[in-house]
């Protein structure tokens, strides 16, 4: 498949829709607790592939464009290797958030810059955003770390806003203007 000049491409990801087959990296993913206990969903009850089947089913092919936007993200060879969303759009005041989350095995390796760099590109470009707001819980260095990567800044905390491992911690908060992106982008 020749999809250099794909949109949803990026230098080391393809991001596509979810499909059935990947029910079961959802369901590994969640026996991630280390990992999951840093998305905003924390620690979840126990789970099961069908469970993950008919949560994935909700979103597959894009059926509620108003809602979430999931995607599958693949590396260029067709592995799947995490998942993504476009969320929180608000189209009055031009702003959205997203999700990103790396199965373990294929961390470190630009895949999760890549993969937001594509959703960033879409809703600024394809949808006329102006901000992106994101945010990460005190402590996610590599989280930290992508949201400077990709050129967004700090813009404040709020405090004890996570609960985990039986304590509070504040909840970082960053934003990233289209004219900030479209700077770091060249």
């Amino acid at each position: 498949m020749n999809a250099e000049n794909y949109f949803w491409q990026g230098d080391r990801v393809r991001l596509r829709p979810l499909s059935a087959s990947d029910a079961e990296l959802a369901y590994e993913d969640s026996l991630d607790s280390s990992s999951r206990q840093l998305l905003e969903l924390g620690i979840e009850l126990p789970s099961s592939i069908k469970k993950k089947s008919s949560d994935l089913e909700a979103y597959a092919d894009f059926k509620n464009a108003a809602g979430p936007l999931v995607f599958a993200i693949e590396n260029l060879d067709g592995e799947t290797a995490g998942f993504a969303s476009l969320h929180s759009r608000h189209a009055k005041n031009g702003t959205f958030s997203f999700g990103v989350s790396i199965s373990r095995q294929h961390r470190q390796k630009g895949f999760a810059e890549d993969t937001v760099r594509i959703l960033l590109k879409y809703a600024f470009h394809e949808r006329r955003f102006q901000k992106c707001n994101s945010s990460c819980v005190e402590g996610n260095e590599g989280s930290v770390r992508l949201h400077n990567k990709l050129g967004f800044r700090e813009e404040g905390r709020r405090r004890r806003q996570w609960f985990m491992n039986g304590r509070y911690y504040d909840d970082l908060l960053f934003g990233l203007t289209r004219e900030e992106f479209d700077a770091s982008i060249g």
